[in-house]
């Protein structure tokens, strides 16, 4: 019997006779291309969830990283100095301080408790 045997990526083509094995070409033989796997296609993505655009003029609080608002400290019309907590961000297991950048007023806020939040989407906006 001939077998195709692959020996660290090269092809040999084997003769077996009876438990005796004999190489019968040492140089590397070329295998027939394999059939391409049938993949059947994948599923649309689901949709993300919309993030809610800022309409209002003023100074933008972005998120620093990915991750989850555990808490809004402020509620819209609310004065904030800078440095002020307005909202907590939970990522990679720690709370984060969302501050205040700016003296005002908080405009919007743009998320809510429980929202998962990306790196540089818009928090709320103070002015």
């Amino acid at each position: 019997m001939k077998y195709l045997v692959t020996l660290n990526n090269t092809n040999y083509e084997v003769e077996v006779e009876e438990s005796e094995v004999s190489l019968i070409s040492s140089t590397p033989v070329q295998a027939a291309p394999a059939a391409a796997p049938v993949v059947a296609p994948a599923a649309a993505p689901a949709a993300a969830p919309a993030v809610q655009q800022s309409t209002a003029a003023g100074e933008k609080v972005l998120s620093p990283m990915p991750g989850n608002i555990l808490a809004i400290n402020s509620a819209v019309g609310t004065s904030v100095k800078t440095g002020d907590v307005i909202m907590v961000l939970e990522a990679m297991k720690m709370e984060n301080d969302i501050v205040a950048p700016v003296d005002g007023t908080i405009k919007e806020i743009l998320v809510q408790k429980g929202s998962t939040v990306e790196t540089d989407q818009v928090l709320a906006v103070i002015g």
